[in-house]
This record gives C-alpha cells, sequence and structure tokens, in this order.
C-alpha cells in the first residue's frame, strides 16, 4: 500500500463493512473506523434514534459530514453506512480519497446477516426482504460508480475475507 493511502468500504447493509473492516485494518497496520458508529459516539445516541427524531435527511446530513471529516484521514479502513453513496458529496470525497472497494452479497445473504439486527431502522418493516432489494436497486449503481474494486463476500468469513482483500489491494496497488 502506499504510504498514507486509506480503503474506503461501501455496499449493503449486513454485507461486512464492519467485520472485514477490523481485519483489514489489522493486516495494513491501519485504524479501522465505522462512520455509523463515530456517528453514535459522537452524539450519544443510536443511529435508529437520529432517525426517529431527525429523519432520513437530518441522518445523511450527519453522515456527510462525518465522512467529509473521516476520508481526509491517511492509513485508516472506513467501513460507511449502506446509504452513504445516496449523496453525491459522499461519492467524490471517497472516489478521490483513497481506494473504494465495494463490498457484495446477494439479499438472501444480506437478509440472513441481519434478520436478528433492530438496529437497521431501514429494516425495520414489514417486509425486510422488499426493502433490501428496493434498495439494492436504488444503489448498485453508486456502489458500482465510485468502486476501484468489487469483492463479493458471499459465504465468506471475515478473516479469509480480508486476507483476499489485502492481496487484491497491494496488487491494485503497484498498478
Amino acid at each position: 500500500m502506499k504510504t498514507g493511502q486509506s480503503i474506503f468500504l461501501v455496499g449493503p447493509m449486513g454485507v461486512g463493512k464492519t467485520t472485514v473492516g477490523r481485519q483489514l485494518a489489522k493486516l495494513l497496520g491501519y485504524e479501522f473506523i465505522d462512520s455509523d458508529h463515530e456517528i453514535e459516539s459522537r452524539t450519544g445516541a443510536k443511529i435508529s434514534w437520529i432517525f426517529d427524531m431527525e429523519g432520513e435527511e437530518g441522518f445523511r446530513q450527519r453522515e456527510q459530514a462525518m465522512i467529509d471529516e473521516l476520508s481526509q484521514r491517511e492509513n485508516i479502513v472506513l467501513a460507511t453506512g449502506g446509504g452513504a453513496v445516496l449523496r453525491e458529496e459522499n461519492r467524490q470525497a471517497l472516489k478521490q480519497r483513497g481506494i473504494v472497494v465495494y463490498l457484495e452479497a446477494d439479499v438472501d445473504e444480506l437478509i440472513s446477516r441481519t434478520s436478528h439486527d433492530k438496529n437497521r431502522p431501514l429494516l425495520q418493516t414489514e417486509n425486510p426482504r422488499e426493502t433490501l432489494q428496493k434498495l439494492m436497486q436504488e444503489r448498485e449503481s453508486l456502489y458500482q460508480e465510485i468502486a476501484d474494486l468489487v469483492f463479493d463476500t458471499q459465504r465468506k468469513n471475515s478473516h479469509s475475507s480480508a486476507h483476499v482483500l489485502q492481496k487484491l489491494l497491494a496488487r491494485i496497488n503497484k498498478e
């Protein structure tokens, strides 16, 4: 990896941005940061509460400020929220300031990984599968647009995913 080069992980909720990101950061000797966790830490409130009080727009404003700040750091692995790509400003900041890795998995895998997680406000619906499918239709092209690398996490554990990603990133860095 080039000195200072940061890695930004994008993709839908449940794809493994946080778990793979932690492992990858360890392998690279980088700091790991999850933008959603950072928002919660600084506000003292859960993302679901922010959604309830400020709506999605209020949350997206907080998220944009956080991504702008964090993406300027060097030597980090940043796990972004699934909807971070919705704002053009976020896509530009990520694309211009580091290597963007789009982690992907199919909807069945995402449902399996998120089915018991109550901290995902967008999935607290009658039909989480339908919601995830709709979100993927809205966001897939945005993830692809900014990705330097697309990596399938389907049926892979975070440890092996991180090791493979480390090798792929090293290869990209040599080009």
